[in-house]
């Protein structure tokens, strides 16, 4: 029988209060009542008009709201550059900003309304206001009225926050940080952006679909370091193709305004250097959100910066308080603070969870998209793990043609002597739900012969990461 849902109304104590309403956060929450815990989540995220905006960072000015952005000027850049090659042409097309601001609005209201409505009907008490622990073991909640919550176990999902450069303050306006750059009530002629990591890449990809000069300063020589080799420097290329002007190895040094403009001082293997540009984005990254939590009064430790230590089980070094997400050490991702969350409620419950950050998977949302799992070859050439690869080009795939879209290609990555597969890596259209039958076989310690033995559909994209798991052997098909 499954266990009973606790109600608000019940007279017991609090077993557990979440602290934020993020991924991380509200999907702990559900999963303790689920698990018939009776619990509370506190959230300082409020709308335009003052009322509870559960979801977090992803939902509010993250993940849902940029994803939007890039579908509709996707569609846009379609419209121009696709469709005519499918005999399609449609004339005079422009953007109306203000309606794909709307757009993205609706999707996040509807998106709020959704969360709020699992909260209540698990039974969870979300709570609006900012919480702050003490060393009393309770948690304090600045609201109107103030609230003193007992819980016996917190959970710290307090997510993460824009990260500041002293070169470039923020002023909301013509420096902006991502939020900042999802708000844009026109497209700038000229956009700067500090940064060409995944947040810098996606917003640029936004605004220059839609007309904008776009310049990104990365301060790093190397462009997307994270990801494969291979599948950086022909993003990079093709990027740049579209319109993306990305200048590696530019480190900012100051900007100051220039009657309606801002001017950006960088420096480079050449010296000093200067461009203008209508608005400026600094996306150099997150911190997590951790600062006024009073984690330092409740005994709570946190690394240099700002990170709350964790065991492998979300646990910290209190007892019965709990970390998961991005106010934690490990990747910064929404799914990742999901299945966190899970694994943490779980244990609260006393049942056995995991937590594997080896299979989390990484996705830009460019067009064509980059996804991967696991491991680099490069990462496994540090590690002394002899290797195979295997490659099969979008180009080759009857799907990818047929849909005029066929950048990229998919490649494998496996245990020379076991075939196990360590890393995969796909950069093409639709990247990001191809990745996911990797992250399986990974979970399932799957090999390069489980995928080239599988049968796929035909014809889909997914058949390039078949075609990949036989090119390990010499024996891809079309290729």
């Amino acid at each position: 029988m499954p266990a009973r849902r606790p109600s608000p109304d019940d007279a017991a104590p609090l077993d557990v209060v979440v602290v934020g309403a993020g991924p991380g956060g509200y999907v702990a929450a559900i999963r303790c009542a689920q698990l018939g815990l009776r619990t509370a989540c506190v959230d300082r995220w409020t709308d335009e008009r003052g009322r509870a905006a559960p979801g977090g960072t992803c939902l509010n000015v993250g993940c849902i709201p940029s994803k939007a952005l890039l579908d509709s000027s996707h569609h846009f850049h379609n419209v121009n550059h696709l469709l005519p090659g499918h005999g399609i042409s449609v004339e005079g097309a422009r953007i109306d900003v203000t309606a794909m601001q709307a757009r993205k609005d609706r999707v996040v209201s509807s998106l709020r309304r959704g969360v709020a409505g699992l909260l209540r009907k698990n039974g969870v008490e979300l709570v609006t206001g900012t919480a702050r622990l003490t060393g009393a073991g309770a948690v304090e909640v600045a609201a109107d009225p103030p609230r003193v919550l007992r819980p016996r176990h917190v959970i710290l999902a307090a997510g993460s926050e824009p990260t500041t450069i002293a070169v470039a303050p923020t002023d909301g306006e013509r420096i902006v940080d991502s939020a900042g750059a999802l708000a844009f009530t026109e497209t700038p002629r000229r956009l700067g952006i500090i940064g060409a990591g995944v947040i810098g890449l996606e917003l640029g990809s936004v605004w220059s679909r839609l007309g904008a000069e776009t310049v990104l300063l990365e301060a790093l020589d190397d462009f997307l370091p994270a990801a494969d080799r291979d599948v950086a420097m022909e993003a990079l290329r093709l990027f740049r193709r579209q319109g993306l002007d990305i200048r590696l190895g530019k480190r900012v040094t100051g900007c100051e305004a220039v009657g309606d403009a801002v001017a950006v001082h960088f420096e480079d293997a050449e010296g000093t250097q200067r461009i203008e540009v209508d608005r400026l984005v600094v996306a150099v990254g997150r911190r997590p959100a951790t600062a006024g939590l009073g984690l330092e009064e409740a005994g709570v430790e946190c690394d240099d910066r700002g990170f709350v230590r964790v065991d492998g089980h979300g646990r910290t070094n209190r007892d019965n308080v709990w970390a998961v997400g991005d106010c934690a050490p490990g990747p910064m991702l929404a799914h990742r603070a999901a299945e966190d969350a899970i694994s943490v409620a779980e244990r609260i419950a006393g049942e056995n969870s995991r937590i594997d950050h080896r299979t989390v998977p990484w996705v830009i949302y460019t067009h064509p998209e980059i996804a991967w799992v696991g491991r680099t070859e490069a990462e496994l050439d540090e590690a002394g793990i002899e290797w195979r690869s295997g490659r099969f080009p979008f180009a080759a795939s009857g799907r990818a043609l047929a849909a005029g879209d066929t950048a990229g290609f998919a490649k494998i990555v496996c245990d020379e002597t076991t075939d196990e597969i360590l890393g995969v890596h796909v950069f093409g259209a639709n990247a990001s739900e191809i990745i996911a039958e990797a992250v399986t076989a990974m979970e399932f310690r799957g090999s390069a012969e489980d995928l080239a033995r599988t049968m796929h559909a035909h014809p889909t994209l997914a058949e390039s990461l078949h075609e990949a798991a036989l090119a390990v052997d010499e024996r891809a098909i079309h290729l």
